[in-house]
């Protein structure tokens, strides 16, 4: 019986890492997504119809999960909220993100959508009243330095910006995608049944905006197409893959540091499909990034596990 159980909990991880690496990829082709959807849609007319392609994905997935029926339960438990996180995402935070990808380089709004895993505790020590660590901090400045490094291309005392709107934009969708996470933090229901209420009730939002500024997208094939690809693997498969992924893991942390890959690969994508080249300056700022990201998992974790072994050593 032992047995048998650590064999179940042994393919359980091999699946979370399956999971885990699938989410990933998926994310990794993304940005490259951006770009090419945005040939063809305005950033707002993308949002309307990756939107509405991730709730048909989303309302599927919770229909095979006999789940449907937890969406009026949670709606009616907390409306003022799921109205909150509807705005946040997917209205504007999207919209934020798609006109930065349509007014830089994609290797640069990805470096910068980055920062948000930077961002997110700096938000969270005044917001949730949690300890900054200064690891925080100094993560921050490290990936910071990184974002001055690609807002500059490299440039660094000549403080030119290419397109100071769009790298405004892009850090801003940083500054959005925390705050919502922040909220979220709140939430006791079902996540994916929240995000699908998130997106129905931001759906009307992004309708009235686009009849308002904007004209209806275009339906040819390949823009569709790519409107799709987006809905279904930024914003509605992808997520669900990486919960499973999560909830099927015997340790977390494994699963959460895959996520370092994901911009490492899509700046790959980048420059095979798009065919960006790509700058010293995106790559040394992104290495800045990504060092900051993995100071702000790992020094805690190593801090935390010379503390527990001090005693025993002592001994």
């Amino acid at each position: 019986m032992i047995i048998y159980s650590k064999v179940i909990r042994v393919k359980a991880s091999n699946l979370a890492y399956v999971y885990g690496m699938a989410a990933v990829f998926l994310w990794s082709t993304v940005a490259t997504a951006f770009k090419i959807a945005l040939s063809y849609y305005s950033p707002l007319q993308l949002v309307f119809v990756a939107v509405l392609t991730s709730i048909v994905a989303l309302s599927g997935i919770l229909a095979w999960q006999h789940k449907l029926s937890l969406l009026p339960q949670q709606f009616l438990r907390r409306p003022t909220f799921y109205l909150v996180t509807g705005l946040i995402n997917p209205f504007l935070y999207y919209v934020v993100l798609f006109k930065a990808y349509a007014l830089l380089p994609a290797q640069q709004a990805l470096s910068l959508n980055y920062t948000w895993a930077v961002l997110l505790p700096l938000l969270a020590a005044p917001l949730l009243k949690q300890h900054l660590r200064k690891s925080d901090i100094a993560a921050a400045l490290i990936a910071y330095s990184g974002v001055f490094i690609i807002a500059t291309g490299g440039d660094i005392s000549g403080f030119n910006f290419d397109s100071p709107l769009g790298i405004g934009l892009a850090l801003t969708s940083t500054l959005l995608w925390c705050l919502y996470w922040i909220v979220n933090t709140k939430d006791q229901g079902d996540p994916v049944v929240s995000l699908l209420l998130s997106f129905l009730i931001g759906l009307p939002f992004i309708t009235a905006t686009l009849m308002l500024t904007d004209v209806m997208p275009s339906f040819s094939v390949k823009a569709i197409f790519a409107g799709m690809y987006v809905g279904l693997f930024e914003m509605g498969i992808t997520f669900v893959l990486w919960l499973m992924a999560l909830k099927m893991a015997t340790r977390t942390a494994n699963i959460s540091t895959m996520v370092f890959l994901s911009p490492v690969m899509s700046i790959g994508f980048i420059a095979w499909i798009l065919q960006e080249t790509i700058t010293t300056a995106t790559y040394l700022g992104l290495a800045f990034i990504l060092s900051g990201m993995v100071l702000q998992q790992l020094l805690p974790r190593y801090i935390d596990r010379n503390r527990k072994l001090g005693p025993k050593l002592a001994k």
